[in-house]
């Protein structure tokens, strides 16, 4: 027998040169910002990160959380103002508060997280986490680099870290 959705989550789409960005926010404050090439990848996404959930477009309630994702696509250096719902296991919440500690223009390696975790053997488990990261930009996996400090996968593309990698560079340069 099919679950009755439990939840509303309202959420909105925006094209931008970047990425087709989503934002989705349940009640509690946003709980996605996915990237990818078009609006219905990234709906089919959020149905699978929230199964049981009521989906509702609202570009009207979701504007200013939009615009805060788009300023810090313009500016890294611009500050978050999100209300967040982050939603994951123990593990992932740990790690993902780890890499909210990562300045805008600076990186750590898989490893490094795991040491500060006091898990150095859960390097493999960290990189999980990463690519389970709900919070695109706002959890800035982006900045997480192998150990030899090469580029390795990104949940939303290896390009897109790169720039957003570049683009970072470039903010704090110009300060």
């Amino acid at each position: 027998m099919p679950q009755t959705p439990t939840a509303v989550i309202e959420f909105s789409t925006i094209e931008t040169d970047f990425a087709v960005i989503l934002v989705a926010r349940s009640e509690r404050g946003v709980c996605s910002i996915l990237l990818g090439d078009t609006a219905a990848e990234l709906y089919a996404d959020l149905q699978k990160r929230q199964p049981h959930a009521h989906l509702r477009k609202n570009d009207a309630a979701l504007a200013a959380d939009i615009r805060n994702v788009t300023d810090f696509l313009a500016q890294p250096l611009t500050p978050f103002k999100l209300q967040l719902d982050i939603q994951g296991t123990d593990f992932q919440q740990a790690v993902w508060a780890v890499l909210q500690t990562i300045a805008v223009g600076e990186t750590l390696s898989y490893s490094d997280i795991a040491q500060r975790l006091h898990k150095p053997k859960a390097v493999r488990a960290v990189a999980n986490a990463c690519a389970r990261n709900p919070l695109a930009l706002v959890i800035p996996c982006h900045r997480v680099l192998r150990a030899d400090g090469g580029i390795s996968g990104y949940r939303w593309g290896v390009e897109r870290k790169r720039a957003l990698l570049a683009k970072e560079q470039r903010a704090i340069k110009a300060q």
